[in-house]
């Protein structure tokens, strides 16, 4: 179980890091400049899958850590 749990997480961290960018620059982030950050973008093609990809391996290693806990 314990090496079910490492894979999901470098996937999880792979996954992550390949998801593009919301804001435009460092400098953004840090001031918070970009007004456009929680606008309503509709996600298409790949940025679907891997935002759907993040959630099921994050829920996926959230129940792991959860079943070992209480082995």
């Amino acid at each position: 179980m314990d090496v079910v749990l490492l894979v999901i997480s470098v996937l999880l961290i792979t996954v992550v890091l390949l998801q593009s960018g919301k804001a435009e620059s460092a400098s953004n982030i840090m001031m918070g400049g970009n007004a456009e950050l929680f606008a309503q973008r509709k996600e298409r093609g790949s940025e679907l899958f891997l935002s759907r990809m993040t959630l099921f391996l994050g829920l996926l290693f959230f129940i792991i850590c959860l079943v070992l806990s209480l082995i």
